[in-house]
C-alpha cells in the first residue's frame, strides 16, 4: 500500500472498527444506513470544527446546525421549509467555495487524483492523529493572515483544514502549498471581493456622487449668469 493509502486508512480507522462491531451485533443494515447518512451530512455541511459533534464551539457551525434542526421539524415543501433551505444552502456554499480553493491549489501542485482524499475530514478525525500539530497550526495561522484562501471566517479559520495541512506536511509540500496560496489567493484579493460583494453601496460614494452633481449644477448656473451679464453689456 502506498503512503497516501496508508494515511487515508488511518483517518478511517475508527469507522472501520465500527463497521466490524456492527457485523458482530447483527444490526448491519441499520448501522450502514446511519453511517451513510452521516457521511452524506458531513460532506454537505463541511463542519468547520469536525471534532465538535454538538456544533457549539464555533458560531458559524452552531448557526448552520440550528437551521438544520429547525428545518427537520418543518413540513417538507412548506414555505418555512423552503426559506430555511435557502439559508442552509447559503451557509454550505460559503464552505464549498473554501474547499474549492484548496482543491484548486492541490491540483496545481500535482495532486489532482488525490485532492478529494486529502481534503476529506470527518467527525472521526481526531487531533491525536496529527503528526506535526505545531507546524500545521503555524501554517494554518499564516494562511489565514497572509492569504484569502479561507475567505471571510468568523471565529477563526476552519479547523478542518488543520488536518489537511498536517497531511501536506507529511508529503513535504506544506511550504509549496503556502506559496501557491499566496499567488492564487493573495490577502488583498479578499478585500476587493468583499467590496464588490457587499451589496448596496455605502453612504460615502453616494454623498460623493451627490456632491459632484451639485457642483456640476453650480457650474452650469455660473456659466448661465456669465452669458446673461455679457448680453447686458
Amino acid at each position: 500500500m502506498d503512503f497516501l493509502g496508508q494515511m487515508f486508512c488511518c483517518c478511517c480507522h475508527d469507522e472501520d472498527e465500527l463497521e466490524k462491531n456492527s457485523l458482530i451485533t447483527g444490526d448491519t443494515f441499520q448501522y450502514f444506513n446511519k453511517l451513510q447518512k452521516r457521511r452524506q451530512s458531513e460532506a454537505a455541511n463541511l463542519w468547520n470544527e469536525p471534532a465538535d459533534h454538538a456544533h457549539v464551539e464555533r458560531r458559524d457551525d452552531h448557526e448552520l446546525h440550528k437551521l438544520l434542526e429547525k428545518r427537520s421539524k418543518m413540513r417538507r415543501g412548506s414555505e418555512e421549509y423552503r426559506c430555511l433551505s435557502f439559508d442552509i444552502i447559503a451557509h454550505r456554499q460559503i464552505r464549498r467555495k473554501v474547499k474549492d480553493r484548496w482543491k484548486h491549489i492541490l491540483e496545481v501542485l500535482g495532486f489532482k487524483a488525490e485532492a478529494d482524499g486529502l481534503l476529506t475530514v470527518t467527525s472521526s478525525t481526531s487531533y491525536e492523529s496529527l503528526r506535526h500539530p505545531q507546524e500545521a497550526r503555524s501554517l494554518h495561522t499564516t494562511l489565514a493572515e497572509q492569504t484569502s484562501i479561507f475567505g471571510h471566517h468568523h471565529g477563526g479559520p476552519p479547523e478542518r483544514y488543520l488536518f489537511v495541512l498536517d497531511r501536506l506536511i507529511l508529503l513535504d509540500v506544506g511550504d509549496d502549498f503556502l506559496s501557491a496560496a499566496r499567488h492564487f489567493y493573495p490577502a488583498e484579493e479578499e478585500d476587493n471581493m468583499s467590496s464588490s460583494d457587499a451589496g448596496p453601496p455605502t453612504p460615502g460614494p453616494i454623498l460623493v456622487q451627490l456632491n459632484s452633481e451639485t457642483q456640476e449644477e453650480t457650474e452650469v448656473e455660473e456659466r448661465r449668469r456669465r452669458r446673461s451679464s455679457i448680453r447686458r453689456n
